[in-house]
């Protein structure tokens, strides 16, 4: 009985290590499934203002972020005597980046022909308006700063 136990015992270690045998996995292998999962199209934490750093929610970032720049754009363009010869409700599309290092710049300003005729000015005071804006921190992406970009609708409205 005892040889049936030890033979038993013997059969079990030499097979158990089977068990317990580890699948390797390369450093590469892992980082192109970490870059899979990944979406590249959001941020963890989007640009902010002085103002906007109370904000901890996510939604809240983005809210208060846009908002700021919407409010400073409105702003600037009714400072402007703006006179048309017609009613004008007409939007401008301003697409603009902020860097990795916290940077605002205007990429490019949608206007539309007849709007332009009638406001010249007006992509100059979109320009100025947005390069008069403090310096923000970057959008974070996994504790990184990364690049992001954004298209602003602004509306232009006469009465």
């Amino acid at each position: 009985m005892k040889h049936w136990f030890i033979c038993i015992s013997i059969l079990f270690l030499a097979t158990s290590c089977q068990f317990f045998e580890t699948e390797k996995v390369s450093s590469e292998e892992m980082f192109k499934e970490e870059m899979g999962t990944i979406n590249w199209k959001d941020v963890d934490n989007y640009p902010s203002f002085s103002n906007c750093e109370n904000a901890i929610e996510k939604p809240q970032q983005r809210e208060c972020f846009i908002n700021t720049i919407s409010s400073q754009l409105y702003k600037s363009i009714s400072h402007e005597n703006m006179v048309a010869a017609r009613d004008i409700y007409d939007t401008v599309k301003v697409k603009f980046e902020v860097s990795s290092k916290g940077e605002l710049s205007i990429r490019d300003i949608e206007i539309d022909t007849l709007l332009q005729k009638e406001f010249p000015h007006l992509e100059q005071w979109l320009m100025q308006s947005i390069d008069s804006l403090q310096p923000v921190a970057p959008a974070y992406k996994r504790g990184i700063p990364v690049k992001t970009q954004f298209t602003l609708p602004v509306i232009i409205k006469t009465n």
